[in-house]
C-alpha cells in the first residue's frame, strides 16, 4: 500500500517501504530500544536485525493517508518497558507526522525480547 499526498506541484507517492525504513530509524533511536526483531520460521525464535534491514521488524498499512504501524522490537534490559514504548510512540507520530505529511493513527509495539547492554 502507498500513500498518496496532493501538493500545489503534482501528487506525491510514498512506499510502505519507505515509512518501514524511516521508523525504523526513529526507533532505534530511542533510547531503551536495542533494535528491530525479526521471526524465524527455521527455529521458531525472534532475532536482532542489523541495521540495514530495520524494515522487516515493521508493518505498515496505510488507509486513506492514515498509517497505523506494528513494530516489533527488543529492549534493554532493566529499562521500563511502559517508559520505553510511550517514549516510542511519541517520537514516532511526531516524526512519521512530519516526513510524510500524513496522520499516524495507530502504533502497536510488540516486545519480542531484552538484552543485556553493556
Amino acid at each position: 500500500m502507498k500513500g498518496r499526498l496532493n501538493s500545489e506541484y503534482g501528487q506525491i507517492t510514498i512506499s510502505s517501504d519507505v515509512i518501514a525504513t524511516y521508523a525504523g530509524s526513529v526507533a532505534v533511536g530511542c533510547f531503551g530500544i536495542v533494535g528491530m526483531a525479526a521471526y524465524s520460521v527455521k527455529d521458531g525464535l525472534f532475532h536482532l536485525l542489523k541495521k540495514d534491514s530495520l524494515k522487516y521488524g515493521i508493518n505498515v498499512k496505510i488507509e486513506e493517508n492514515k498509517i497505523s504501524l506494528v513494530i516489533h522490537c527488543i529492549v534493554s534490559y532493566g529499562v521500563s518497558i511502559p517508559t520505553i514504548t510511550e517514549n516510542l510512540v511519541e517520537a514516532l507520530k511526531y516524526k512519521l507526522e512530519q516526513f510524510t505529511g500524513m496522520k499516524v493513527e495507530n502504533v502497536e509495539i510488540l516486545v519480542e525480547g531484552i538484552r543485556v547492554i553493556d
